[in-house]
C-alpha cells in the first residue's frame, strides 16, 4: 500500500514514471561522485605540494653585561650563532627581531656592531660617524638621537653596555688630586708670609726713618 502511495506520489509531483524518477535519482547521484572524485583528485597534490611556512623563533635575547667596542663588532649580524646588536649613548640593544633593517642587507646594516650615536644624531652614513662620540653636536641633533633612544627603548631589550675605554678614568682620577694642594697652600701659605713680611718692614721702615730724622738734628745742632 505504501509503495503505491509513493509511486503516484511520484507521478503527481514529478510528472515521470517511478522508474524514470529513480533512473534521473541514481544518474545524479553518479555524477556527483564523479565530480568529487575527479576536483578532489585534483586538489589533493596542490595542497600536498604547497609547503607550510616555518619561521625559526627568535631565542630570548642574553644579557652580555659590560663589553668592550671591540668585542661588539662581532654582533654585527654576520655570525648566525650571535644576536644582532646596536648601541646607542653607550646603552647596547638586541635589534635581532629588525634583522631586516640593521642585519646585512639592510638600509642601517652599517649601525650594526656599533655605538652609532653621533651618527643617528646627524642622521649620517659616513665611516667617521659612527661612534659614541657626542661632543659639538647642537641642540636639534641632541633632540633627534633622544627620539632614537625613546624608540629603542620602548622595542628592544636593552642586553649590556660599552665599556669606557681604559684611558679616560685615569685622566679624570688623577686631575683631582693636582688641583686640590695647588689650590689650598696657595691661599693659607702665599698670604700669611705676606702677613708677616708686612709686619717685619714696618719696623724697620720706622728706624731708618728715626735715625735719619735724629742724623738730620744733630748736624742742625752743630750748625
Amino acid at each position: 500500500m505504501a509503495v503505491e502511495l509513493l509511486k503516484e506520489a511520484i507521478t503527481t509531483y514529478t510528472g515521470l514514471s517511478p522508474n524514470a524518477f529513480f533512473t534521473v535519482v541514481a544518474a545524479g547521484i553518479a555524477v556527483y561522485y564523479i565530480f568529487s572524485v575527479l576536483f578532489g583528485a585534483s586538489s589533493s597534490p596542490q595542497q600536498q605540494h604547497t609547503p607550510t611556512p616555518f619561521v625559526q623563533p627568535l631565542p630570548p635575547p642574553v644579557q652580555l653585561g659590560e663589553i668592550s667596542e671591540q668585542e661588539l663588532k662581532s654582533y654585527d649580524g654576520n655570525d648566525p650563532q650571535k644576536p644582532l646588536l646596536m648601541a646607542i649613548k653607550g646603552q647596547i640593544y638586541d635589534v635581532s627581531q629588525s634583522s631586516m633593517f640593521y642585519g646585512p642587507g639592510g638600509p642601517y646594516a652599517l649601525f650594526a656592531g656599533k655605538d652609532a650615536s653621533r651618527a643617528l644624531a646627524k642622521m649620517s652614513f659616513e665611516e667617521k660617524d659612527l661612534n659614541g662620540d657626542l661632543t659639538g653636536l647642537g641642540a636639534f641633533e641632541l633632540d633627534a638621537l633622544q627620539d632614537w633612544e625613546y624608540k629603542f627603548m620602548s622595542k628592544y631589550v636593552k642586553v649590556g653596555t660599552v665599556k669606557k675605554p681604559e684611558g679616560a678614568p685615569e685622566a679624570s682620577t688623577a686631575a683631582e688630586p693636582t688641583e686640590q694642594p695647588a689650590v689650598e697652600p696657595t691661599e693659607s701659605t702665599a698670604a700669611e708670609p705676606s702677613t708677616v713680611a708686612a709686619h717685619v718692614a714696618e719696623p724697620t721702615e720706622a728706624k731708618e726713618e728715626k735715625d735719619e730724622i735724629s742724623t738730620k738734628a744733630e748736624t742742625a745742632k752743630d750748625e
